[in-house]
């Protein structure tokens, strides 16, 4: 089995490194719209794509992942939403296992159907602890996956459950407050998972500024997702990208010092 983004992911940790990833839902963007973010990407050297959402309900999520492929060298990783999710053009893919809720389908069910297929499409496999935190907005990932968000104030859940996660043999653990949060996952949190687990944590959702995504890395973050707030200002690519990066420099600078 292809570990080779894997295997970045752990390097960047082991040596400090922040990553970037911006989130494309096919469902949201046009071919003008996926031109516009590479071009943006590619200039903030942006880390990776998501690409992937709730539902996709559209179809052309291999269009989608082609047209990033012709314009940019930056991986391509698959978020999905389903079984179905699955596009043989991507880099690698989040296998999600839905950790923090009580949903057996999300936790083995669908794994246990899209197994041959995801096995056959060549694609890096990431195994993946997906955390639900609750953002204060009903959410489209927690209403599909019929499953209760992990409180916003309750570390010490999170923290158990990123911990069963890693011992039950997840290479990554994902924390997501989900598609346009009132309010992120807080940095006490983030520093509380982050302490009592060795594999990666990815964080995602209501990231709306350049200093929230500072704040994160600096909490122990390795890779800050966001999508919804780039869909409505673009621009904000370049600003959390040397936000997200600049948090390593901070530190090469102190180990320096």
């Amino acid at each position: 089995m292809k570990q080779a983004l894997y295997q970045q992911f752990v390097e960047k940790k082991q040596s400090g490194k922040k990553s970037f990833a911006v989130l494309i839902d096919p469902d949201k963007v046009d071919n003008e719209k996926i031109d516009q973010l590479l071009t943006l990407a590619v200039a903030a050297k942006v880390d990776y794509f998501l690409v992937g959402g709730s539902l996709v309900i559209s179809s052309h999520l291999d269009q989608c992942i082609q047209q990033i492929k012709s314009c940019a060298t930056i991986p391509v990783l698959l978020f999905p939403g389903s079984p179905s999710q699955v596009s043989r053009y991507a880099d690698a893919l989040l296998y999600l296992s839905l950790i923090s809720g009580r949903n057996p389908e999300l936790l083995i069910g669908q794994h246990v159907i899209s197994a041959p297929f995801v096995k056959n499409s060549g694609l890096e496999i990431m195994p993946t602890g997906y955390m639900v935190i609750d953002g204060g907005a009903p959410t489209t990932v927690s209403y599909i996956s019929n499953a209760t968000p992990i409180p916003a104030d309750k570390n010490d859940i999170a923290m158990c459950t990123a911990m069963a996660g890693e011992m039950l043999g997840m290479k990554l653990i994902y924390m997501d407050a989900g598609s346009g949060a009132k309010r992120p996952i807080t940095e006490t949190m983030i520093e509380i998972v982050a302490r009592n687990i060795r594999i990666p944590l990815i964080i995602g959702g209501g990231i709306t500024e350049p200093e929230k995504a500072y704040r994160n890395c600096k909490a122990g973050a390795d890779v800050i997702v966001v999508g919804n707030a780039i869909e409505k200002d673009a621009s904000l690519i370049a600003e959390i990208s040397h936000a997200v990066h600049s948090t390593q420099n901070a530190e090469l600078g102190t180990h320096n010092a």
